[in-house]
């Protein structure tokens, strides 16, 4: 199955929710009116939504639904390039390209619960299938079976796993890390961490000890922070990712469970509300379930096809 298919298939509960609403073929200002509900719904977010609609509306387009999409994908670049592009009358950029890491080291955050271990292992596989040499850190020292998911993980792709006790410190674990990735050679190494503590310290500050940590340990790094997001939360999930960009920098998101909510137009606020691109999206449960961010299928995915 392509990848837009996949995609297609992850947003078809919001697609269908959309059509249902959307008169396609009627009067363009009629449409309109209820494409904004129906953005909304599907938790684009109002200034968004308005955005989209005033672009449409100056375009006074021959084919609604093409100026739709491209309005949608403008939504998906962050601001100063958003502005830039609309300037300058650039359309975004709809390919799908590889993403590659500044860096060495990438930081995964996010709270416990939305597949960070699994995602890491994704990114794994998705970065030796590029003929890279990677490295996985399990971090997350506070949960029991965090650690002993991720190293399973690396035995089954073939992945060096660096890990500690339960209760361990986790910034000591990824200082030894990023020492080990620099002195074996690795191409990349990605750090799980905690996304909850039974214990009276505070998850940012941790996560904070452990940014230091990389960077004492291998200056510059982390060259990526990335913080994995449950798309079936819709816009509390930006709350907590606020949380986490204020605490250590985000530099991208990853948004996995994408075909189990109504309100996949999340990803625009997302992009709108941290200013950080996205970088992946997960639409199922599979090893090649996760793939780069295509902001041409991800628009034409949530239109979905006119009833």
């Amino acid at each position: 199955m392509s990848w837009l298919s996949r995609i297609k298939a992850g947003l078809k509960k919001t697609a269908e929710q959309l059509n249902r609403a959307v008169p396609w073929g009627g009067d363009p200002e009629e449409v309109l009116e209820e494409l904004e509900y129906a953005l909304i719904a599907a938790d684009v977010g109002l200034a968004a939504t308005e955005e989209i609609l005033k672009e449409v509306r100056e375009q006074n387009p021959k084919d609604l639904r093409e100026a739709v999409k491209q309005a949608i994908m403008l939504q998906l670049e962050p601001d100063e390039r958003r502005r830039r592009l609309r300037k300058l009358g650039f359309k975004p950029d709809a390919r799908k390209r590889r993403v590659e890491p500044k860096g060495h080291v990438i930081l995964m955050v996010g709270v416990n619960g939305v597949g960070k271990t699994t995602t890491i292992a994704k990114l794994g596989r998705y970065y030796q299938e590029a003929g890279k040499k990677v490295l996985f850190a399990a971090g997350d020292t506070f949960r029991a079976a965090g650690g002993e998911q991720l190293k399973r993980w690396g035995e089954r792709l073939g992945i060096p796993v660096i890990s500690a006790p339960e209760g361990a410190d986790p910034a000591a674990l990824a200082f030894d890390a990023a020492k080990a990735r620099a002195a074996r050679g690795f191409d990349l190494l990605f750090v799980d961490t905690a996304g909850r503590l039974h214990t009276k310290h505070n998850l940012m500050e941790e996560l904070k000890k452990v940014k230091r940590a990389i960077g004492k340990a291998d200056p510059g790094e982390p060259g990526e922070v990335w913080l994995v997001l449950d798309a079936t939360v819709g816009q509390n999930g930006i709350q907590q990712a606020k949380k986490f960009h204020e605490a250590v920098g985000l530099t991208g998101v990853i948004v996995t469970k994408l075909d189990g909510t109504a309100k996949g137009g999340v990803l625009i606020p997302i992009v709108r509300e941290l200013g950080v691109p996205i970088k992946f999206v997960g639409v199922g449960e599979g090893e090649d379930d996760l793939q780069p961010f295509d902001a041409g299928a991800y628009a034409e995915a949530l239109l979905g096809e006119a009833a």
